[in-house]
């Protein structure tokens, strides 16, 4: 006779377990401490087996049978249900450890184990403040476009639109991680393209409440492999300060390694400018003369394709990607512009003006005297300024984070 909730109900424990038979194989096994277990006779391949079907109350009368009836459908197409269980629970498990989170946290240790710290930091933040929580436990290969959407949104309705696009790129990387390891067959993050709004930077990146990210970064310039005048570029930069736009177009014939200087025209701002050299952009150039200087372009940095060309708009931005700087959100090449504007004046007590002489290239005229005395105002002090910033990131590339205002140059 079929079970009633009404029996299971009445049904007290004993000192032996009791066992209430409902219909085709299925039953409850009520134990002497009442606890209450849903169990299925059946037999497969000639043997008599058992299989768990949940615990009563948590699994009702009705919910029981639908198991069973699910279970005798495998059973009619030649399943054993114990063993697909199994093979499910193991599923579940590999799921589980192919989790977002998972694969995010191995793509952490192996793609952000090279990159500048505080990189590694602020995208570690990122994805377990804004990702993990909604998608984190969730296998990767489910996640599909609209669930990223949906995280972005989040965190775009807190108004930080630029986190969310970041997000969106983070997620990315992880699935292009997945992809290459096995793990997800599609990356969703090219179908958000224009789900959200643009976002319109203000400023170039640079880390300039955090000395200890440029001297990270300075000594992982070091380690940068490729064509040597790209390499040079990237290292002369900091000690010149100009746009990389500037720099890159450098001629042999505008700079004087014996008297120490840069001459050009702005292109920017039409007006001709000088730019000190400090004794460690003399010894870059200096090493980089034998290989460029006799080439027909006449170029510095000339292109890898062809001497009769510089190197391109991209090559520094990219060539700081390559070495794990974020350039979007870390520092990009026009950011050591910004690092001499507020380390130069709040850590070594630069003057403002002379600052902004050296990097806007345009600083306000009173003298009358135009163009000839606007490259070589505060010249002398500018030739000392950049001696002593030279040797600042000397410092912080060798691990000092602090100089106090005032403080003698590194010899």
């Amino acid at each position: 006779m079929p079970l009633t909730d009404t029996t299971i109900r009445n049904t007290k424990p004993g000192e032996k377990a009791v066992k209430l038979t409902d219909e085709k194989g299925l039953y409850l096994l009520v134990h002497p401490n009442g606890s209450r277990y849903w169990r299925w006779r059946y037999r497969f391949a000639g043997k008599e087996k058992l299989l768990a079907l949940g615990v009563y109350p948590d699994v009702a009368l009705k919910r029981a049978r639908e198991k069973r009836d699910e279970a005798r459908a495998l059973l009619a197409g030649g399943t054993d249900p114990g063993a697909a269980r199994q093979t499910e629970k193991l599923r579940q498990h590999q799921l589980a450890a192919e989790s977002f989170e998972a694969v995010a946290r191995e793509w952490f240790e192996r793609h952000l184990a090279s990159k500048a710290e505080s990189h590694r930091d602020k995208v570690t933040r990122r994805l377990e403040r804004d990702v993990f929580p909604f998608l984190g436990r969730r296998p990767i290969v489910e996640i599909k476009a609209p669930d990223v959407l949906a995280v972005a949104r989040r965190v775009e309705n807190r108004g930080a639109l630029d986190t969310a696009h970041r997000v969106v790129q983070n997620v990315g990387e992880v699935f292009r991680y997945a992809i290459a390891t096995g793990r997800a067959e599609v990356d969703p993050t090219p179908s958000l393209r224009g789900a959200l709004p643009p976002v319109k930077h203000t400023h170039y990146a640079a880390p300039t409440d955090d000395p200890a990210a440029v001297g990270a970064i300075l000594r992982m310039f070091d380690a940068l492999t490729g064509y040597p005048q790209v390499i040079a570029a990237v290292r002369l930069l900091p000690l010149v300060v100009c746009r990389p736009g500037e720099l890159r177009v450098m001629r042999w014939e505008d700079v004087d390694l014996d008297g120490a200087e840069w001459r050009y025209r702005v292109t920017k701002t039409g007006i001709d400018h000088i730019i000190p050299l400090s004794r460690q952009a003399l010894e870059i150039l200096r090493e980089l003369q034998p290989l460029t200087g006799h080439l027909r372009g006449g170029w510095v940095f000339p292109g890898g394709r062809s001497p009769l060309k510089p190197i391109s708009e991209a090559a520094i931005n990219a060539s700081m990607r390559r070495l794990g700087v974020d350039t979007q959100d870390e520092l990009t090449g026009h950011g050591w512009r910004a690092l001499l504007r507020t380390f130069g004046h709040e850590r070594l007590g630069m003057k403002p003006e002379v600052i902004e002489t050296h990097i806007a290239h345009k600083a306000p005229d009173a003298s009358g005297l135009g163009n000839a005395y606007a490259r070589m105002r505060f010249l002398d002090e500018r030739r000392a300024m950049m001696q002593r910033w030279s040797d600042y990131l000397d410092q912080l590339k060798a691990g000092a984070q602090v100089i106090p205002i005032g403080a003698p140059a590194a010899a």
